[in-house]
């Protein structure tokens, strides 16, 4: 239900539909712009007019000057002249107004759809592509991006069209009504400047693609450090991060120089090819003036021309130049669309049907790297309504468990089932919606206390939320706040305690309601009292639920119904406590060490 207003957009959404390199993108536009054919039918016609328009403007400047000759003056012709001549300015203005407003659409409807396509495509890669990006740098690739396709849209339609199409008219005139020699000097000089346009900005790009790489890492050296401000003040290191900081800014302005300096070079080079062109046709025009084969009105009639010939011209190279370098800021953005996700759903995945919850771990192996395995022929099952824990030193392969079964990664052998279900056979999403889990580490949104807690269920009434809370055991500290369910938490609920933030995720988990329960360290950041108050919340909630705990503190898993003891990726103990301290084995040995350090804390 949550996601059904984009059913009908994932076709045209899919990141396959995005190719590499300059090309790949135009046709990843494609699409887009066919989504809207009227509107891009009707944009088109009113460019067209525009130009034919805007072509006709010297034309009637000619005959209103021919016609001012005395030997032949009409009172009344000149007027209808100067109106027309009027008119045809107006209407040059005004369908290219028409083509704006009617194009915006298409343009707007496009970004949205592309930043919602990887949007979407982010949150389906897999856990190992978030813990390795860089996530200041990512987003200003994404903006940078976004913008890039309203610019590539923009001026590939709305300017190098029209410029083609006022080329063929304004060298179709001059070749029509004088000598070749016009249209010969009007290629040439085309010719000529397209091609050192084309050539001079390739060169360029290589310096707008390093900004782009030295804008981004800077960005975010800039955003890790201002989310890391307190161990930033800890240590006394404001200066040695501005350093830091500094020296990608002046890779950034070395690279944004060369930037500059080239194009001051281009634009130079581009003015004398048309200071040329336009001398040599002016000359003509001028010599024919004189021998008496051209008018008065001739001579303005083609300066006028090449006035709008080389006005959109020399514009023709700047849009060049920004279409280049919006393909380059888009390059990166679709370089993040390109990254397939390891973890997809099987082909005709069906959804989770849940059940009581069973769960089993059927000799799992798993590992990050071929060459070291994490887990290693990992066995137990947690019957419905049963809770079992799993202890062991850090990275014994714990918190592997709770990836696998998340499936934040697949297993490398053996199976993980749910009611007798293989958990690579369902669809992710209600895998996901079957468990609840409290992770040790609890990250908020920059949000409302509100917001966190109905985020385990968003379509949970207030009612519901509040009963969450109280369950929880935090009702009464956020209604002690001034704003209260209003309060907001701070970037990552950094405005929160460890304790308070853990006991907002144990309601927004209790809300969510899942069939099976995840407590990773759950209430390791709580003091005795509210632990033990949460404990014994915690132990009836879990009554009718499949539990899985991975604790630390073994004095919170006494009441299991199974501890397993894991070391090196293996379980090598298990049992219920009093069974497993009985062994004298590592359990007993982890349980008298914790019962010294309480002793002497």
């Amino acid at each position: 239900m949550r996601h059904r207003q984009h059913q009908n957009t994932d076709n045209l959404l899919s990141p396959n539909r995005f190719g590499s390199g300059d090309w790949g993108a135009i046709r990843g536009l494609l699409p887009y712009l066919m989504e809207f054919k009227g509107r891009v039918a009707a944009a088109l016609l009113f460019l067209i007019i525009a130009k034919l328009a805007n072509v006709g403007v010297p034309l009637a400047l000619k005959s209103i000057i021919d016609t001012l000759d005395t030997k032949q003056a009409i009172l009344a012709l000149p007027v209808l002249l100067i109106v027309g001549y009027g008119a045809l300015r107006f209407s040059t203005t005004l369908f290219n107004e028409l083509r704006d407003g009617v194009f915006a659409k298409v343009t707007q409807r496009s970004i949205r759809r592309i930043a919602l396509s990887v949007f979407r495509h982010l949150h389906g890669l897999n856990l190992r592509f978030h813990l390795e990006r860089q996530t200041g740098g990512m987003s200003r690739d994404i903006e940078r991006g976004t913008r890039g396709i309203e610019s590539l849209m923009r001026f590939t339609l709305f300017s190098i069209l029209p410029t083609l199409v006022e080329m063929c008219l304004v060298g179709g005139i001059l070749a029509w009504k004088y000598d070749v020699w016009f249209a010969v000097i009007t290629v040439f000089t085309l010719v000529v400047y397209v091609t050192l346009t084309i050539v001079i900005t390739e060169w360029r790009t290589a310096f707008r693609r390093r900004m782009n790489e030295l804008d981004s890492k800077a960005n975010t050296r800039a955003i890790d450090s201002l989310l890391n401000y307190e161990t930033v003040k800890y240590f006394g290191n404001e200066d040695w991060e501005t350093e830091r900081y500094d020296e990608n800014l002046r890779k950034w302005e070395e690279a944004s120089v060369k930037s500059q300096t080239s194009l001051a070079a281009l634009n130079a080079a581009q003015s004398l090819i048309i200071g040329i062109g336009s001398v040599a046709l002016m000359y003509r025009a001028a010599d024919g003036v004189m021998m008496g084969r051209l008018t008065l009105g001739d001579l303005v009639l083609i300066n006028a021309l090449l006035l709008q010939l080389y006005i959109p011209l020399n514009f023709l190279g700047v849009i060049y130049r920004e279409i280049k370098q919006a393909l380059a800021d888009m390059d990166r953005m679709f370089r993040l669309l390109n990254v397939n996700s390891e973890i997809k759903d099987a082909p005709n995945a069906a959804p989770l049907a849940v059940g009581q919850g069973a769960l089993l771990f059927e000799n799992v192996h798993f590992s990050y790297d071929p060459r070291r395995e994490i887990l290693k022929g990992v066995d137990f099952e947690i019957p419905p309504g049963h809770k079992v824990a799993v202890v062991g030193a850090s990275g014994a392969g714990k918190s592997t468990l709770l990836r696998l079964l998340f499936r934040f990664y697949e297993v490398t052998g053996g199976a993980i089932t749910i009611n007798g279900q293989d958990i690579r056979t369902v669809t992710q999403q209600s895998l996901r919606a079957a468990i609840g889990i409290v992770p040790q580490d609890t990250v908020l949104f920059n949000d409302s206390v509100y917001y966190n807690i109905a985020y385990g269920r968003p379509e949970a009434t207030k009612d519901e939320v509040i009963r969450a809370a109280q369950a929880a055991h935090i009702h009464d500290f956020i209604h002690s706040l001034p704003d209260g369910y209003d309060t907001q938490v701070g970037e990552r609920g950094l405005k929160l305690s460890g304790g308070e933030k853990q006991r907002v995720a144990i309601a927004r988990t209790l809300l969510k309601r899942p069939q099976v329960l995840v407590f990773d360290e759950a209430t390791s950041a709580l003091d005795s009292k509210s632990e033990k108050d949460i404990q014994a919340e915690l132990a009836l909630i879990a009554r009718d639920h499949t539990t899985l705990v991975i604790a630390h503190r073994l004095s919170t898993i006494v009441d299991a119904d199974q501890i397993l003891v894991m070391e090196g990726g293996a379980i090598i103990e298990r049992g219920r406590h009093e069974a497993l301290l009985a062994q004298n084995g590592a359990y007993a040995r982890m349980w008298i060490l914790q019962q010294k350090q309480n002793t002497v804390a």
